[in-house]
């Protein structure tokens, strides 16, 4: 398994009860409180954090005049409501 690129360490404040949550987990698990901490991140970027990229490409894309204005695609489904009621 090739080894995975690393950054330099990273100094990080976290409340005392959320820290204490992570060494009881990783004591559960016997892993690193980094290991726990990475997942929990891995898993915050793959949900929440993919939604905010999402949201600052699309808010670009607007911006750069793609997509189409909110009355130009309530026009569309109004004419798409239309023709299923004929």
């Amino acid at each position: 398994m090739p080894k995975q690129d690393l950054s330099d360490p990273i100094t990080l404040r976290l409340p005392l009860d959320l820290l204490a949550e992570i060494e009881s987990v990783a004591g559960i698990c016997e892993r690193s409180r980094s290991w726990i901490m990475v997942r929990a991140l891995k898993a915050y970027m793959a949900q929440e954090g993919r939604e905010i990229l999402e949201m600052a490409e699309a808010r670009r894309a607007v911006d750069e005049g793609h997509g189409s204005s909110a009355d130009d695609v309530l026009a569309e489904v109004a004419a798409i409501i239309k023709g299923a009621a004929a």
